[in-house]
């Protein structure tokens, strides 16, 4: 009875998350462009909605400049976070426990409550409407809560390789760079995928910091396609939807296998 249970659970649960996507696939080849007109299966399905994003937007654009601000991102963010982490868990150094317990503390906080002052200290550095803003916020914010998974995931590692490495001359630089980072590929693939998608999806704070047309990213450049239209554009912005919806896909597709191993180890052990 249970495995009955867990089942119908686990239907319902696929059914909830797959439904909505069905639907906005459905509604990008929809002739029409309203909400109203909007069907999971259109009797006549086009693509005139594609080319009309990317021939009449500049969704283009939008889309380079949330693909570089993901990609710095993550690159940036993983090298935060690896360095970050391997200090924290290789190292005896006063402050220690306090630090660890600061990042505890700081994953507890949402990102909103530092909007203002994240917005003050970009103004002061010159940074409002930029992209490198922007990313130097991303990277930054991401510090806590990766850098304590990380850091699980370093307990895991015998201190043993360290100490053989050290006794034949390697320096602390050669052994993280040769010798840890290979044994935490999955978790850094992870942090890397989390941080990646980040940018994506995000749409308040992008909203805040860029105030360019030129600059915009996705979220912010679809929401103001579809609100000066009053919603006339829909099935475009599901159009759009879908696109965003495809670099992420296939990254989750592909790296499935580093993801669930990344996750289940780092959790183990802190």
């Amino acid at each position: 009875m249970s495995t009955v249970l867990i089942y119908a659970m686990l239907i319902v649960m696929a059914l909830v998350v797959l439904v909505p996507i069905v639907w906005i696939v459905g509604a990008s080849f929809n002739p029409q462009s309203s909400l109203l007109s909007a069907t999971a299966f259109p009797e006549n399905p086009t693509i005139s909605h594609y080319i009309k994003l990317i021939k009449e937007t500049k969704f283009l654009a939008w889309y380079g400049n949330t693909l570089k601000i993901a990609s710095i991102n993550m690159v940036l963010s993983v090298i935060l976070t690896s360095t970050t982490a391997y200090v924290f868990s290789r190292f005896r150094f006063p402050g220690k426990k306090f630090g660890l317990l600061s990042i505890l503390i700081l994953q507890m906080f949402p990102s909103f409550m530092g909007m203002m002052a994240m917005y003050n200290i970009l103004w002061q550095l010159n940074l409002l409407n930029t992209h490198f803003g922007l990313i130097l916020t991303y990277a930054a914010g991401q510090i806590p809560y990766n850098t304590w998974l990380v850091k699980g995931y370093l307990s895991n590692i015998p201190r043993s390789l360290d100490e053989a490495a050290r006794l034949d001359g390697a320096s602390n630089l050669r052994i993280f760079w040769q010798i840890i980072l290979p044994l935490i590929k999955p978790i850094l693939i992870f942090v890397a995928l989390s941080q990646f998608i980040a940018p994506w999806m995000d749409f308040i704070f992008p909203r805040m910091i860029l105030s360019s047309p030129e600059k915009k990213t996705l979220a912010i450049g679809l929401y103001d396609m579809i609100n000066a239209n009053t919603n006339n554009n829909f099935t475009t912005f599901a159009a759009g939807a879908v696109l965003v919806a495809v670099p992420i896909t296939f990254l989750y597709v592909c790296l499935q296998r580093y993801l669930i191993h990344g996750v289940t180890a780092g959790a183990n052990k802190a």
